[in-house]
């Protein structure tokens, strides 16, 4: 078994492996668990939120014959999997895992016991082709970066706006783990809040550079799908950079993005 706080932290080092990943369970943590070889995988289940995203992964893995399962987002701190560990309770999991027993309400402790037994999966899912698309709210208006995961902030977005799909934890809790690159304003799924509100920590360590960020509900946005967070996402929470570039709980992101773009 291996802690990652990030399933982009797997690698060849990891196949054959049970995994806890601190990542949510949506299509993109998916493909990489399955890309690394990984024998099983336990994600958050980030809220589920709008079409259940947060666990889409969880159950696509099922058409490689790779067991997986999902913790409660209230249950552990996204990003964390050594909190998984210590406190997760499973909330969702696919027939792979559901075969060896685990259920809804176990203990991660005692669905791993049941998770060492799984057969390695029958192949890897296709690679998820990520989104990184641009769009302008309105004519002359600046650009804004749709990046379905943060992983894929570069410094060529320093100064910009970037809408990612990634969930506003801490990974591992390391501040500089926040964002890759001095962005003006950077959004992410609010992904359940979770304990402490965790899904939204990434804006007080934004706050602390300065930059502007903000969370989108869960239920209003599919996690790892940057359009879909900037076509229906709505504010959770702001740091007091965007709340001083008008950012409030319950605006559209999309309004308030038209306002200032």
């Amino acid at each position: 078994m291996r802690l990652r706080d990030s399933i982009t932290d797997t690698g060849p080092r990891d196949a054959g492996l049970v995994v806890v990943s601190g990542s949510h369970g949506g299509l993109y943590p998916a493909s990489l668990a399955s890309d690394a070889g990984l024998r099983a995988v336990v994600f958050n289940d980030a809220g589920r939120g709008l079409d259940d995203a947060g666990i889409s992964g969880v159950m696509a893995l099922d058409k490689v014959a790779m067991a997986a399962a999902a913790v409660d987002c209230m249950s552990a701190r996204i990003g964390d999997a050594s909190d998984a560990l210590a406190h997760g309770r499973i909330s969702a999991l696919n027939r792979g895992a559901g075969a060896l027993g685990v259920t809804v309400g176990m203990t991660v402790r005692k669905a791993l016991a049941l998770l060492a037994g799984a057969p390695m999966p029958s192949g890897k899912l296709p690679p998820y082709q990520e989104a990184r698309t641009t769009c302008i709210p309105r004519p002359g208006g600046e650009a804004i970066f749709l990046l379905d995961s943060a992983s894929m902030v570069g410094p060529e977005h320093v100064g910009k706006i970037v809408v990612t799909g990634s969930h506003g934890g801490l990974i591992g809790g390391d501040p500089k783990r926040a964002l890759k690159a001095a962005a003006r304003i950077a959004v992410f799924n609010d992904a359940g809040l979770g304990p402490d509100e965790i899904g939204a920590a990434r804006l007080s360590a934004l706050e602390g550079q300065s930059l502007a960020a903000v969370t989108l509900a869960a239920s209003s946005a599919r996690i790892g799908d940057a359009r879909s967070a900037y076509e229906s996402g709505i504010i959770s929470r702001a740091n007091e950079p965007a709340r001083r570039l008008g950012a409030r709980v319950g605006l559209r992101l999309r309004n308030w993005l038209a306002e200032i773009a």
